[in-house]
């Protein structure tokens, strides 16, 4: 029979991994070194539910544990804290969030789970307002979705979003600008401007309720099937 490990016995695996009879590529790894396989892991999870793949998600979701475990570890030979607090932390966080569950707070929609989450979140920030939590989304994010926040943010803050109209035109207005600085030759102006047209390009998916991220892919997709179906592209059916 095949051997089944264990949480504890898994952990002193990688323990094993990081000791000085160990793996000489695991001892070198830091927190710095892993961010970049940590990004790949948590993608190839993504792709492996797309495939609906369950086999593959297994592995992946295991290839996303080691990364929590090679953290952990790091992090324990320093003295900063464990596996254990990491597991702690985030139970409490799970019982705290979900009052309608652990406690007696009683919700009728998923709509409302999600505001009381981010009201109890607000409440355990000691600073809170738009500064604040515009500084605390993720520069590490992908820019779509990053852009995306930042735009979900200040709306929750009274900033409305506008009309598609309104959105169109800011876009128009946009790719002018960008094309008198193509003409100009000045780059770092045609670098500010074209990241200015793909800000607004996200306000107006959010406007009209499609997922930015998810159409990009979907347009990347449709791309990759007519190379490979030996279609000859031009301008016009690409």
């Amino acid at each position: 029979m095949e051997k089944i490990y264990s949480f504890d016995e898994f952990m002193d695996i990688i323990r094993r991994l990081r000791s000085k009879d160990g793996c000489p590529w695991d001892r070198e790894q830091t927190h710095e070194s892993l961010k970049q396989c940590l990004i790949e892991e948590c993608y190839e999870v993504v792709e492996a539910i797309n495939n609906k793949d369950s086999r593959n998600l297994c592995e992946e979701l295991g290839d996303v544990m080691l990364q929590v475990a090679m953290h952990s570890v790091i992090a324990e030979e320093k003295n900063e804290f464990s596996v254990w607090d990491v597991i702690s932390e985030v139970s409490k966080k799970m019982i705290r969030r979900h009052p309608h569950v652990f406690g007696d707070l009683e919700v009728e929609s998923s709509e409302e789970v999600l505001k009381n989450w981010e009201d109890i979140k607000s409440q355990e920030s000691e600073d809170i307002g738009p500064e604040h939590e515009l500084l605390k989304i993720p520069k590490a994010l992908p820019a779509n979705i990053r852009a995306e926040k930042v735009h979900k943010k200040v709306v929750k803050f009274g900033v409305e979003l506008g009309s598609k109209d309104q959105a169109m035109e800011h876009i128009a207005k946009r790719l002018e600008k960008l094309n008198k600085s193509i003409e100009s030759g000045e780059n770092p102006l045609i670098f500010d401007d074209f990241g200015s047209l793909l800000f607004q390009i996200i306000k107006l998916s959010l406007i009209l309720q499609i997922n930015a991220e998810n159409s990009l892919t979907n347009a990347t997709n449709k791309f990759i099937n007519r190379l490979i179906d030996g279609l000859f592209l031009n301008e016009e059916n690409v």
